[in-house]
């Protein structure tokens, strides 16, 4: 076993599997530069290496798998100009590319919060395993900045327009919802887990198959909320209709229109967002609908530099995690200042600096 110089992360062979424990529960393991440096390069070893079958990704702590990259660092590297901005995100993609096109069955264990950041180095994996305690969210646009680790990618296949309504609202999904939604695969009772964890470390020589069928049997031996209808079952044609539409504007007229209580919600938690957020996010999503998970997470590095330099992003984490007075000023203040053009400028190549995958 080895871990980073502070700690952070774990990284160990056991029995058939590479397990990677992020080590941060004092800030709900929370995802650095140091974090990723060492996950990474353990991670290609790992799925070259003939006698790992798999790997296994937790958090420690048992409140968190990963609720996010920590963007407080980020957006006070990014205002004093330093480079860990770009190296963060650069990095923290090329991490969740690794993770999609990983050669070897990997196992997310998303148990507590789960992220932003947390969900790109889960979501793109074979397998992620939710319990009752799991929460799930991508929350950025009440930062001013976008549903990203992918998010372009995985949001728009989920069911209906359930992706765009999540990524717009930031809405929390819990328990059994996370796998309801098809975020999880399985679904297990958290008292269980680590027994699944020693049940897939002692398999010998394992097939995809055969961590499957352990998945399966823990996922089908769960009784928990198990005939609780999926929290948005009710919701989903509203949401199908309303967030269907091609501009936030209409989105937003839309849910005017509807005027039931969910829908008025809704444009409550909407406009609070940042204006430039709703807008670019629409956009990626829409446009990742067609792209590849490489294709979308070139892009998003685009759009990821783009808010760095912007007001939006440490406004947002100022309001939020700084401040705390949750009353961020976003400029501009509301959608119709957001050009088309401002849009298309965060959407621009970035020549010699895009992302390489």
């Amino acid at each position: 076993m080895h871990m980073d110089a502070a700690g952070e992360v774990l990284l160990e062979r056991r029995g058939c599997a590479g397990v990677i424990t992020l080590n941060r529960p004092k800030f709900l393991n929370a995802l650095n530069l140091n974090m990723i440096r060492h996950i990474y390069p353990q991670l290609k070893n790992w799925e070259q290496d003939p006698e790992t079958f798999l790997i296994i990704i937790k958090g420690a702590g048992g409140k968190a798998f990963c609720s996010g990259g920590d963007i407080r660092v980020i957006s006070e590297a990014g205002r004093a100009n330093q480079k860990i901005a770009q190296d963060f995100f650069r990095e923290e993609y090329r991490l969740n590319n690794a993770i999609g096109s990983c050669q070897k069955p990997y196992v997310a264990l998303i148990h507590g919060i789960t992220m932003g950041g947390g969900v790109g180095v889960s979501v793109h994996g074979q397998f992620r395993v939710a319990t009752e305690k799991s929460i799930f969210a991508m929350p950025e646009t009440a930062i001013g900045l976008f549903p990203d680790v992918g998010g372009g990618y995985f949001l728009p296949r989920l069911q209906g327009k359930l992706g765009y309504f999540l990524a717009l609202t930031g809405f929390r999904l819990k328990g059994r919802d996370v796998y309801a939604a098809g975020i999880a695969t399985h679904f297990v009772d958290s008292e269980k887990l680590g027994m699944l964890e020693e049940d897939l470390i002692a398999l010998k020589s394992p097939s995809k198959e055969n961590i499957a069928d352990v998945l399966e049997a823990y996922h089908t031996k769960s009784k928990i909320d198990q005939d609780k209808s999926f929290i948005l079952e009710e919701h989903m044609d509203k949401i199908n209709s309303c967030f269907s539409a091609n501009t936030v504007e209409q989105i937003i007229e839309n849910l005017q229109q509807d005027g039931s209580s969910f829908a008025l919600e809704q444009l409550k938690v909407i406009n609070k967002m940042s204006p430039t957020s709703l807008k670019i996010t629409l956009r990626q999503l829409m446009e990742g609908s067609s792209k590849t998970l490489q294709e979308v997470l070139i892009m998003e590095y685009r759009l990821s530099q783009a808010c760095m330099g912007g007001h939006d992003f440490h406004e947002g984490v100022r309001a939020v995690l700084i401040d705390k007075d949750q009353s961020p000023k976003w400029k501009p203040a509301n959608l119709k200042e957001v050009t088309e053009e401002d849009l298309n400028s965060y959407f621009k190549s970035l020549a010699s600096n895009d992302l390489k995958l």
